[in-house]
């Protein structure tokens, strides 16, 4: 029995659909990868169209893909936040701390702490000074 060999058919794209699928790639819908294989396409096809319809993307500049470099970004821009959060949560809370400490020395001294004119301090700061 002779073995059947079945060529592959060319294909033709259009230049609509070519720039529709570089518009996908550049608004973030597909990486060239999810391209590839939706479309059954080759990379190097997806990267001379780039190369060719895109605005921003030009012959010259090496386009670097990391697998899911998107969702790493992602998490380390939330640990950050979190991070964040977590300081301001801490400053709020010392804030409020040295408030209430202020709050009792008002209470147990009876002076006014936070007025610095009015306090016993810049007042005995000024006899010193005028002696």
């Amino acid at each position: 029995m002779a073995k059947k060999v079945m060529l592959s058919k060319r294909r033709y794209f259009s230049e609509e659909f070519k720039k529709s699928k570089v518009e996908e790639y550049e608004k973030g819908k597909f990486t060239v990868n999810e391209l590839s294989v939706l479309f059954g396409i080759t990379r190097a096809n997806i990267y001379r169209w780039i190369y060719k319809y895109s605005v921003y993307n030009k012959k010259g500049y090496t386009l670097v893909e990391k697998k899911d470099s998107g969702k790493q970004k992602v998490k380390e821009l939330t640990a950050r936040i979190k991070e964040l959060e977590q300081m301001v949560g801490q400053k709020q809370i010392k804030i409020e701390f040295l408030e209430k400490m202020i709050e009792f020395a008002e209470e147990d001294f009876g002076i006014d702490i936070k007025k610095k004119q009015n306090t016993e301090r810049s007042n005995t700061s000024k006899h010193i000074d005028s002696k």
